[in-house]
């Protein structure tokens, strides 16, 4: 996929600058919260990748991992439950893969994951030196055969252990069995809007740790996402210009890198986020227009097709006939 093909879409009426999308027929994508305060828990079951210095021994290989970069409270678990629950309330169903180490692990983990979100509830941070990983299998509702049907490896990990490669410094093992393997692995790098200048010599590390590692960023699939844009004040980027000066005023070295093996850009927002009476931050109403352009971006870039294809010549004839 091309940048020109991922370039912002702006809406002409609003004059307003849509994410990185895909078409321009969008749906409402908000759901409103009655704005509960009670005091429901996060689940804290996380699975540990077992230490080890070789590769070889990832199980499950069969698979299209997504790696998650960023510090500590950067959204990576806010972007990862959102693009859940997108996937699973309006792109089709998901569900844990059978037959995986962890299957059990992942049907509690999604669970916690998406019922959270609907009473909004933010999810906790990810423990330090363990690799949240959700093996999962996605159907999209797209009747075409060119959109099947695939499996998903989400794998996050605490922001506390992405510093540790500060200054040459080595990932925990749990980390570098993923990043060293010969597994397909997509890369979202996230950074948040109001802490991005403080990353950029971290995510310019990164990128030469993925290259260390033999994965030329000429070929990676590697997105940066903003999170948090709504503390811009507003839930939309105005102009292309903005994210881009934006990007290259806080993340100098990153956007240059970003540019010379293009690589793509976004941002990203949950929705509304206010505190409760205790001072605890919950999620008031839940805008998924940006969780759909980033699952939208990793499915192309893993079948080469859109998530809403409209069908081949032939699917779309049977289509109109059957409906």
């Amino acid at each position: 996929m091309n940048n020109e093909e991922l370039r912002p879409l702006i809406n002409e009426e609003e004059d307003i600058l849509q994410p990185l999308n895909f078409n321009t027929n969008h749906t409402n994508t908000s759901d409103s919260f009655s704005g509960d305060n009670g005091n429901t828990g996060y689940s804290s079951a996380f699975v540990p990748i077992t230490a080890t210095t070789s590769a070889n021994t990832i199980k499950d290989k069969d698979s299209n991992f997504i790696f998650f970069f960023g510090t500590a409270e950067s959204g990576k678990s806010v972007i990862l439950s959102s693009m859940l629950y997108y996937l699973s309330a309006q792109a089709g169903a998901i569900r844990p893969k059978l037959g995986t180490p962890n299957t059990k692990e992942a049907e509690v983990l999604l669970f916690d994951f998406l019922e959270d979100l609907r009473k909004g509830i933010l999810p906790n941070r990810t423990t330090k030196d363990q690799v949240t990983r959700l093996d999962l299998v996605f159907e999209p509702n797209n009747k075409s055969k060119m959109v099947p049907p695939i499996n998903l490896t989400f794998l996050e990990t605490s922001g506390e252990n992405h510093n540790d490669i500060r200054r040459g410094g080595s990932y925990h093992s749990s980390i570098e069995e993923y990043i060293g393997s010969n597994v397909p692995l997509n890369f979202i790098i996230v950074t948040s809007y109001d802490t991005a200048h403080q990353d950029d010599t971290l995510i310019h590390t990164f990128l030469n740790e993925l290259e260390r590692k033999g994965r030329s960023l000429r070929n990676v699939n590697a997105i940066l996402v903003i999170s948090k844009w709504d503390k811009s004040g507003s839930m939309n980027v105005a102009s292309e210009e903005q994210l881009e000066n934006f990007i290259a005023e806080r993340l100098p070295m990153t956007n240059q890198r970003l540019d010379t093996y293009g690589l793509n850009k976004t941002y990203y927002t949950i929705g509304n986020i206010e505190k409760n009476a205790a001072g605890k931050e919950r999620l008031t109403s839940l805008n998924l227009q940006t969780a759909e352009v980033l699952a939208g971006w990793l499915y192309k870039n893993i079948t080469g097709y859109e998530i809403n294809y409209e069908g081949t010549f032939w699917e779309r004839i049977k289509f109109n006939l059957f409906n």
